[in-house]
């Protein structure tokens, strides 16, 4: 395609892969529902770095958290009866988690314990929330995606504020996704899964969003997931179905595409290392770690403060 002929394409490193001695090859409540019944030893999502190097993943139809060390070690940092994705510190000690069966939850990772933080909305429980970004402000904002697509564009994206107040900024979205906001903050990027494409969310000052459009369209039997945002303001998108990893510059014009050399389910992305320029991804086939070098730094991850 001429998007692929117009830019760098790169192959991804393999940086550590789950051992034998973690994986459940059966099925699950999950895999029936999402895998067609296949059994699925693992699923691994919501990759993010503590200050301290490791790695932690989610590991989705298990309920499990992982940690990985630089060198490559896994260990179980939780085990719980929830189906974990996307993750984000909320401070040094402690993982806010996107749970698809329990709303949104928190692991102390001192002790391995996982809680409610927000299980409903007035009482009404989440179709399945998905992935998560907090602002510098602290403000969350993280997507509802259960079973949407377009067949039932009715997926949505919310924003916590500090104070608990809960704000509907879309309820019509067909599979909403990864999010991640541009470096100035006044715009948030939206993965639609099942639409095949990314939003492009303008965040009004007053607390609205407006003219939300389409900023980049992909193609292939799934659509964009995981994103992040570099300090250029690049965006970084993991598109599971085609096994590659898109960078796209500020007017969506993909400078790099990195593919996956074990397997097509790129699913989520986060940057590491010393200086933050080296991408790892999530391939969830062959629950494999993926690496490789990015031109920029990604940007630093906010925290409840």
């Amino acid at each position: 395609m001429f998007l692929l002929n117009a830019c760098q394409i790169q192959d991804f490193s393999v940086f550590s892969s789950m051992p034998e001695s973690l994986r459940r090859p059966r099925r699950s409540a999950w895999a029936d529902a999402n895998r067609a019944g296949a059994a699925t030893d693992s699923f691994l999502e919501g990759p993010v770095f503590d200050e301290a190097g490791n790695l932690y993943v989610t590991d989705i139809p298990w309920g499990r958290i992982f940690r990985i060390d630089s060198s490559g070690q896994w260990t179980l940092a939780a085990e719980y009866d929830g189906e974990p994705n996307g993750m984000k510190f909320l401070d040094a000690g402690r993982l806010l988690i996107t749970d698809y069966k329990n709303g949104l939850m928190l692991l102390d990772l001192s002790t391995g314990r996982v809680e409610p933080y927000l299980e409903r909305r007035n009482s009404e429980r989440f179709k399945g929330v998905n992935d998560l970004v907090f602002d510098s402000a602290g403000n969350l904002y993280f997507t509802d995606q259960g079973q949407s697509g377009l067949h039932d564009p009715s997926g949505r994206l919310y924003r916590l504020r500090r104070n608990g107040q809960l704000d509907l900024l879309l309820d019509n979205v067909p599979s909403p996704n990864g999010v991640a906001l541009s470096p100035d903050e006044r715009v948030l990027y939206l993965a639609v899964t099942r639409g095949n494409c990314v939003w492009r969310v303008p965040l009004l000052p007053d607390g609205s969003v407006s003219k939300v459009g389409q900023f980049f369209t992909s193609y292939g039997p799934s659509g964009p997931d995981g994103l992040a945002v570099d300090t250029q303001g690049n965006v970084i998108v993991a598109n599971p179905g085609l096994g590659y990893v898109w960078l796209l510059n500020p007017r969506a014009e993909p400078v790099v595409v990195w593919r996956s050399p074990k397997g097509a389910s790129t699913t989520n992305i986060a940057f590491g290392g010393p200086d933050r320029r080296t991408l790892y991804c999530t391939e969830s086939t062959s629950g494999s770690i993926l690496t490789a070098q990015a031109p920029a730094a990604g940007l630093p991850l906010s925290r409840l403060r």
